[in-house]
């Protein structure tokens, strides 16, 4: 059996630029956003999957009924994603080595991409900090993380921001060339969601 890699599926923030309305909810092909990333993560079986709940939490956690995750509470979800970040690797079970993060906006990432990530990071002769997919010349999401090797640095992380200025630093990181798009496309306006359906 390989070793498990869970998954942290981050939909606790606020989504302040799309507007009034709860942004992971929004319809895209008659689902809610962060169901597409859900049931994404969910197909991929990887190992067990961690979703952050925040904004909207009870409405969300109602779209993702039915789907076998661990929803959790990040009660300081508004001082930025790096809250959730560490909120969700946190209830990670401790033998489990690694964790692919995955954006609750990002309904184009599928679940071969995710096994994808894990295969790399399994089959690496010396295990990476981290496995980033790129598209040309960009890195994207969602990323892999090694939580043994990242642990203290994504322990410290403030604001309203992920794990990028921890592996901008690092020689370490494995760059995973791939032909998705959906890497690279995350919906923040009402106009992203309606140029995607």
């Amino acid at each position: 059996m390989p070793e498990p890699v869970g998954t942290v599926l981050l939909a606790a923030g606020r989504g302040t630029r799309f507007g009034a309305s709860p942004k992971l909810l929004s319809l895209l092909d008659g689902k809610p956003l962060v169901r597409h990333a859900a049931e994404a993560a969910v197909a991929a079986d990887l190992g067990p999957v961690i979703v952050v709940l925040g904004h909207a939490g009870e409405a969300v956690r109602k779209a993702l009924a039915g789907l076998p995750l661990t929803p959790v509470e990040n009660p300081d979800y508004a001082e930025g994603l790096s809250t959730s970040l560490r909120c969700g690797l946190g209830a990670l079970p401790d033998p489990v080595a690694a964790a692919v993060v995955l954006l609750g906006d990002m309904p184009r990432v599928g679940p071969g991409l995710l096994g994808r990530l894990a295969a790399a990071f399994r089959a690496a002769p010396a295990a990476p900090s981290a496995v980033v997919p790129m598209r040309d010349g960009q890195r994207g999401n969602p990323v892999l993380l090694n939580r043994r090797l990242l642990g203290p640095g994504l322990a410290s992380l403030t604001g309203d921001r992920g794990a990028g200025p921890l592996l901008a630093r690092r020689d370490d990181v494995l760059e995973l060339p791939v032909d998705e798009a959906g890497i690279l496309i995350d919906v923040d306006t009402p106009a992203a969601l309606a140029n995607l359906s």
